[in-house]
């Protein structure tokens, strides 16, 4: 790696650009159990990132949640060193490269909530360390990274094993995109191990994406969990007022029980839902308003009384990513 940074540190750095970027997203929204008819308001996210450049090989990024449902969260913190053309090494904290859904950000999300694969089955964020490398003239990424095995607030323990995750992406042409990756991890005392595999095709008006991750826990202390997500949203141009573009969606997503690897392990109940839903948006450059309205149909087992708040739902949503 450092005979590699020596070649590429050759560039000269006159042409880089060393101010910080700094960019956000608020999402503001209110939402109704229409089942019980509770509502609630809640500013969703106020995220705000920066980054930049400390030399033409060495990138930083820091991004912190200033309300994550009113908590402030410290999200990622990371360096990156560009070792050769298409091999880059990262250390930090940052998502373990692992699954297609897990990484869409709130200014980018779709539906107004995450699949329950993003949000329940594999939300990790790390400290490890990654390397990402893009085969020459071949749209092959692969990525490998080792982490602390415990979560990203309990970092000045000592442990003996380590989480690892792996992901490979291949752009296939015609607009489809496949990938496939593999965790290992354990938060606490319980390990599991996870597999997923996405496919994603779009065009000028379309998106289509399906996925599905197998959670499994070793010395099957719970039965393994399935998720599933399959999503389609069309848009097109349009002139309406302020707002240039148009998008409708709908998805269905799922999981099997599922065990939450906290210091006493939770369990979530199986369900099913669909989920409807239409977006006004406004883009330029890197500005962009969403104004979202979603509703969500949720499908449990027959002998499940959901709380409020875990069954049908209807959605709106002003996102700004400026």
């Amino acid at each position: 790696m450092a005979a590699c940074l020596s070649v590429n540190a050759m560039a000269a750095d006159d042409a880089v650009d060393y101010k910080p970027k700094f960019h956000g997203a608020v999402r503001a929204r209110w939402e109704m159990d229409t089942r019980e008819g509770d509502q609630r308001f809640q500013v969703r996210n106020a995220r705000l990132t920066m980054e930049g450049n400390a030399a033409s090989w060495a990138h930083y990024f820091v991004q912190t949640d200033l309300s994550d449902c009113g908590t402030m969260k410290i999200l990622d913190a990371y360096g990156q060193l560009d070792i050769c053309k298409g091999l880059n090494f990262r250390a930090g904290q940052f998502r373990m490269p692992f699954g297609v859904e897990t990484f869409r950000a709130p200014q980018n999300y779709i539906f107004a909530n995450r699949s329950f694969m993003g949000k329940q089955v594999m939300n990790y964020r790390a400290v490890g360390a990654r390397l990402a490398y893009t085969l020459p003239k071949t749209p092959l990424t692969l990525e490998f990274g080792a982490f602390n095995p415990a979560t990203i607030t309990r970092q000045s323990g000592w442990s003996n094993t380590v989480a690892v995750a792996g992901k490979a992406s291949w752009a296939l042409g015609a607009g489809f995109t496949i990938s496939a990756s593999y965790a290992s991890i354990k938060p606490y005392a319980q390990r599991a191990n996870l597999i997923d595999g996405a496919l994603l095709w779009q065009n000028n008006n379309w998106l289509v994406a399906g996925e599905y991750m197998y959670k499994h826990y070793c010395n099957d202390r719970f039965d393994p969990a399935h998720s599933w997500m399959a999503f389609a949203d069309w848009h097109k141009n349009v002139s309406w007022g302020g707002f240039n573009r148009w998008s409708v969606q709908g998805r269905w997503d799922g999981m099997t029980r599922h065990h939450e690897l906290t210091e006493q392990p939770t369990e979530q109940a199986a369900r099913n839902r669909i989920t409807v839903g239409s977006t006004l948006t406004y883009a330029f450059k890197m500005m962009h308003v969403d104004i979202r309205l979603n509703y969500e149909k949720y499908l449990y087992h027959s002998d499940h009384t959901p709380a409020v708040g875990d069954s049908d739902r209807l959605v709106a949503e002003m996102v700004i990513r400026f």
